[in-house]
């Protein structure tokens, strides 16, 4: 596939070579140009570009920018075709992001991305650390995989975008319609816990939507608290303990 990326942060980049890894023609782009992407991103075959280039005859687009920042894109957007599958990573934090008043209100993130950017979106990658995706993808089939879930309208959409998860290192959940996709935002027992596709369907399930703001505020603030920087490990647990 002709994929894209916008955003070369910790996201975007581990995102670049696991699908340039999985042979897939990749280019990554961000709002400083090409010769600010460093050459860790591109080390397996993804190619730096302007964002200006970067939305033009592709068949996916992936947004790894902060949430807030995500309306700036529409017109980049608008040259893509209408073909081409986009996708969100992002998560709202009020604290990152600012006061985004319908969010808070309890609009669903993605579909407030969605009418922002004026394009249709999968969300995907979201519920997972940028260190479990740099270093815990498992091929398909091993039995320790960690599942993601994937919400998006369209069928068609959302099957792509399951290919890309599985050849990222993951197992694919189908988490159905976008306006299902609360029940992978910060604050759920989906969000960031590193578990495999049965536990997610469960905790999917679980979800409480008037519940996951607070807590993904808690979970902040004791993380904020902290002396020193909890490892990997350490993380994924407070996370987990959060729900279970």
């Amino acid at each position: 596939m002709k994929i894209s990326i916008i955003g070369a942060g910790a996201i975007g980049g581990n995102l670049a070579r696991r699908l340039s890894e999985a042979g897939h023609d990749v280019l990554i782009a961000n709002t400083r140009g090409p010769q600010s992407i460093e050459a860790e991103v591109t080390a397996t075959g993804a190619r730096p570009v302007s964002a200006e280039s970067a939305t033009q005859d592709r068949d996916v687009v992936i947004l790894a920018v902060p949430f807030g920042v995500q309306p700036q894109l529409k017109k980049l957007l608008a040259a893509a075709q209408e073909s081409t599958v986009v996708v969100d990573t992002s998560n709202y934090y009020p604290g990152m992001n600012g006061h985004i008043e319908a969010v808070v209100d309890g609009q669903v993130e993605s579909l407030w991305s969605q009418e922002h950017l004026g394009r249709p979106v999968v969300k995907a990658w979201n519920a997972a650390l940028a260190e479990t995706q740099r270093n815990m993808g498992q091929p398909t089939g091993a039995s320790d995989r960690i599942a993601l879930p994937v919400a998006g309208d369209s069928d068609r959409a959302r099957a792509t975008v399951m290919q890309l998860v599985d050849e990222s290192g993951f197992d694919a959940y189908d988490a159905g319609v976008l306006a299902e996709s609360w029940r992978q935002q910060p604050g759920t027992p989906a969000y960031c816990t590193e578990l495999g596709l049965e536990e997610l369907e469960h905790a999917l399930l679980a979800a409480e939507k008037d519940k996951a703001p607070a807590t993904r505020d808690r979970l902040m603030e004791h993380f904020g608290a902290l002396r020193t920087m909890p490892s990997h490990e350490q993380t994924v647990a407070i996370n987990r303990a959060a729900h279970y």
